[in-house]
């Protein structure tokens, strides 16, 4: 099961387990089984702390892990490699009582929930964002007695998958009802079981002194700005619903300079990192509602939370396109997706189809070819948007079928799930319906810039946050960069670097604010001599 290479850094980060556990594990007859009980001997044979023991865990195969002599909390169904390797080897150090890097206050409020709670995890192993809800949920289930925890794997276990009609990951559910679908932060599953934190957050929010420099969004552009302007030497905080942004979402990146290949969630990992080397004050879980210009810049958040600031960098980013035809919404994570990575693995030799000829569209087609029985691609425009070395590659593949000049007009279903798709030929105006069992959709994106219409910040046409050169916005000591402006670009790089742009832009505009306030109490104080 593990290579060289693999059994070397795991032998590595068991070291760091201080006391005694077990690896339970519940197997059967399947090749899988032998494949999970390879595993826990290959781990267990490389630490003295580590025991392998028979399990009794009622879904097979499964592994479970607990502190030695305690009855296991986490547990993982199925196999746990590819995204959610690192998973099992929190799991591990956790268990043998090797700390978390957790706020500490996040931590302890995970101990004080009072309450039964038993969570499930549906994943499936190339789903990106599900090893973020996996290990939340696992690591709760360490600290607190009353919290359990199970993984899921979809694809091993089909049966449940069809019954809870399970179409999208991660799906999350609690005491056997659904309590959340996609990615969640720790700090949003214990909010949402502490119903009294929001309040006290919000409370201690309002408290806080202004900054120099307030940087609103947790994406590349928001990440560069922090850098930049905590180098500065200025009090810093970063504001967003939670780290990383749209990268959080992309699979493959292989155009960041210097970097041949990486994946979103391990950047977005780095970024954070590297931001909190600098004592940004980071504030997640909250979203802007509303921004304005009175002696400093208020933003006021949907919490009731207002935080002031001299300067503001907003990097908002921007999020998947919606189609807005009947039927997205009503069968949203019951066959649509937006997500091919994550939920592409559920429909396993079935027929879907692709909304979006750009080189998002194409290279999910190519990526979901690999795994359904037939893609099927439906753009808008009379030819592809795609880079040509895309389109050669999807045009290779025997299931692959492109159709064009087609205006999806309806997502069809039984009620429960997805079964096809309604478009007109925009050549001939003819209605035509295929049969599909899950529909992915792949036409760009919008700027999350909703929250400032209303406001004095002037927006184009398409919602974005209108720049100069320097980042600067039509508002004072307001600076943009990132997804969310009228950069021409939405590459991560050019976010990057718009968001040092802004960050510097910020600092200059903190120095000469700085200079006239001096001038204009110069002047205030000579007026007063001559008047006396």
């Amino acid at each position: 099961m593990l290579d060289a290479t693999l059994k070397q850094q795991l032998d590595t980060y068991l070291q760091k387990i201080v006391n005694p556990i077990e690896i339970r594990v519940s197997g059967n007859e399947t090749p899988k089984s032998s494949e999970l009980e390879s595993l826990a001997s290959e781990i267990a044979e490389l630490s003295a702390k580590i025991e392998q023991k028979p399990g009794n865990g009622k879904r097979r195969p499964a592994m479970a892990i607990a502190p030695a002599g305690e009855e296991p909390r986490v547990s993982f169904a199925g196999i746990p490699m590819g995204h959610e390797f690192t998973s099992l080897v929190l799991a591990l150090l956790q268990a043998g009582g090797h700390p978390s890097k957790a706020d500490p206050e996040v931590l302890e409020q995970v101990r004080q929930l009072e309450g039964e709670f038993h969570f499930e995890t549906y994943i499936s192993l190339s789903c990106q964002n599900c090893p973020d809800v996996v290990q939340a949920l696992n690591l709760m289930a360490t600290l607190n007695p009353n919290i359990t925890h199970e993984m899921i794997d979809g694809g091993l276990f089909q049966q449940e998958v069809e019954e809870r009609q399970v179409m999208a990951v991660p799906a999350v559910y609690l005491n056997g009802e659904h309590f959340g679908q996609g990615r969640m932060t720790l700090e949003e599953i214990v909010n949402k079981l502490d119903t009294g934190a929001a309040d006290r957050k919000a409370a201690a929010l309002s408290e806080r002194d202004p900054y120099d420099v307030l940087i609103v969004g947790g994406g590349p552009a928001g990440a560069a700005a922090a850098v930049y302007a905590a180098r500065k030497g200025v009090r810093t905080a970063l504001l967003a619903e939670r780290f990383g942004g749209q990268v959080m979402d992309t699979m493959g990146i292989e155009n960041f300079i210097s970097v041949p290949y990486t994946e979103g969630p391990k950047l977005s990992a780095g970024l954070e990192q590297h931001v909190k080397e600098y004592g940004v004050d980071i504030i997640t879980e909250q979203r802007a509602a509303s921004i304005a210009r009175h002696k400093m810049i208020d933003l006021e958040l949907e919490s009731g939370a207002t935080l002031s600031s001299k300067s503001v960098v907003l990097a908002t980013g921007a999020r998947w396109r919606e189609l807005g035809v009947p039927g997205e919404a009503k069968y949203r994570n019951k066959g649509v997706a937006y997500c091919p990575h994550c939920d592409g693995p559920f429909f396993k030799g079935k027929h879907v189809g692709v909304i979006g000829g750009g080189n998002s569209g194409v290279e999910a087609a190519i990526d979901l070819a690999g795994i359904v029985e037939h893609v099927t691609v439906f753009e808008y425009a009379d030819t592809l948007k795609a880079d040509d070395v895309l389109q050669r590659k999807a045009r290779s593949m025997p299931n692959v079928t492109i159709i064009t000049s087609a205006q999806t007009t309806e997502i069809n279903g039984d009620g429960n799930k997805v079964n096809g798709i309604t478009y007109t030929d925009r050549l001939t105006g003819a209605s035509q319906t295929i049969e599909l069992a899950g529909v992915f959709v792949q036409i760009g994106l919008v700027p999350n810039t909703e929250w400032l219409k209303g406001s004095d910040l002037a927006l184009n046409r398409f919602g974005e946050i209108e720049i100069d050169a320097r980042g600067a916005t039509s508002m004072p000591g307001v600076f943009a960069a990132g997804d969310a402006t009228t950069v021409p670009y939405k590459q991560i790089v050019i976010s990057m670097g718009a968001g040092a742009t802004a960050a510097l832009s910020a600092f200059d505009h903190l120095i000469r604010s700085s200079v006239e306030d001096e001038d204009d109490a110069a002047a205030t104080a000579k007026a007063e001599v001559v008047t006396a």
